[in-house]
């Protein structure tokens, strides 16, 4: 009898100790994650560093067919007289498709 018993307590108490286990695992995880913990939080102190801005990449873009610029400028959020100032090459009244124009 006591070998039979010995195998229900495996069958069900392997489980069960499972669950209390993920259960307790659980709730250290959230209580570690609220902001408002009865436990005092540590702080590390952390080194600020500054970079140099970075250089302005020109990005460019390739007209599509019945295009304007202020179509390109609408897209890019600019205007139209600073397309024209960033591609002073380019005719506004004879634009060809898939020509590439300077955009920022």
């Amino acid at each position: 009898m006591a070998r039979g018993r010995r195998a229900e307590v495996k069958r069900y108490g392997a489980p069960a100790a499972f669950l209390l286990a993920v259960t307790i695992a659980v709730l250290l995880v959230r209580s570690g994650l609220q902001q408002d913990s009865a436990t005092p939080s540590v702080t590390t102190p952390t080194r600020t560093t500054t970079t140099a801005p970075a250089k302005h990449v020109p990005r460019y873009y390739r007209l599509r067919a019945g295009e304007t610029l202020s179509d390109v400028a609408v897209r890019f959020d600019t205007t139209v007289e600073r397309l024209l100032a960033l591609n002073p090459h380019v005719n506004p009244r004879n634009l060809i498709v898939d020509q590439r124009i300077r955009v920022r």
